[in-house]
């Protein structure tokens, strides 16, 4: 196929504002061996651990390994969680472990397992799984390169973070800042500024955890208004609730269909994606 998905969507400027994935908790399991379109399913991990992965329920599960390493013979095995789902004002909560043996995954952090401790750095995982779309490897790869090159420890490939259209695609931990349309030079600067503390707003998607209506509240009052600090404190129908700067803040935000469009360069069907309308922006009353 001579035109990509992620190309088309950029000639039409397609908004990257309210695309973040909403899942608010996350896995992260090593793993370098060949990943497929569903990459848990077909991957070949221990039939057991394979099939208590995909029980998991409320956890998004994502194998990762480290970029331009698809073969690794250490039977070790780096994982990471993520909760993204916390109470305004409390900081997302990254834990890892490193297991002996990918069977450890059955009784991590139970009693008797392995234990997660607390991660304090941060984490670039960028999708670069071609057999869910090549543009996420032609476009993802490179965005790995460079950033392995800057940051080798905090740097992971990973299978899928939605989105194809986007790529390159990477959600910053703990953040949970999501960016796209990422090449290698603009991932760089990107990742700089995540790192600290601000939103790069022409390349962020928004941050993953929230609904896609909340990440584009927070995104315009950073972007149109400027505030630097802005927490999204919940919602009311069309109506979210959010502290930019120390004040209150409420942005009325609609959500309807937009057109039509190609999601992925493996899928010629068109499906419509939502669209986010800002209406209303005020402080609130007191």
């Amino acid at each position: 196929m001579d035109t990509r998905c992620a190309a088309l969507s950029l000639a039409d400027a397609e908004p990257l504002a309210g695309t973040a994935p909403t899942d608010t908790d996350w896995l992260l399991v090593e793993h370098s061996g060949s990943w497929g379109r569903k990459a848990v399913a077909e991957s070949a991990l221990p039939d057991e651990v394979r099939a208590h992965l995909l029980g998991l329920e409320g956890v998004r599960v994502q194998l990762i390994r480290r970029h331009g390493r698809e073969t690794d013979p250490s039977p070790q095995v780096r994982v990471f969680t993520a909760s993204l789902g916390v109470s305004p004002g409390e900081r997302p909560v990254v834990r890892t472990a490193l297991l002996d043996d990918v069977g450890d995954l059955l009784t991590l952090d139970t009693a008797g397992g392995v234990a997660l401790t607390a991660y304090d750095g941060p984490l670039w995982l960028v999708c670069t799984n071609g057999r869910r779309d090549v543009c996420c490897a032609e476009l993802g790869r490179p965005v790995a390169a460079a950033l392995a090159a800057r940051w080798p420890d905090a740097t992971w490939e990973t299978t899928h973070l939605g989105g194809h259209r986007f790529s390159g695609t990477l959600l910053a931990l703990p953040s949970g800042v999501t960016l796209g349309r990422l090449d290698a030079e603009s991932a760089v600067r990107a990742c700089e500024e995540v790192q600290a503390g601000r939103v790069p707003a022409l390349l962020t998607r928004g941050r993953a955890g929230r609904s896609g209506a909340e990440q584009v509240a927070e995104l315009h009052l950073r972007g149109e208004l400027a505030f630097a600090d802005v927490t999204v404190l919940g919602h009311d129908d069309d109506t979210i609730s959010l502290r930019a700067d120390g004040e209150l803040w409420q942005v009325v935000v609609e959500e309807t269909n937009g057109e039509p469009r190609r999601q992925s360069c493996a899928d010629d069907k068109l499906k419509a994606a939502p669209v986010y309308v800002v209406r209303a922006v005020g402080r609130s009353p007191a």
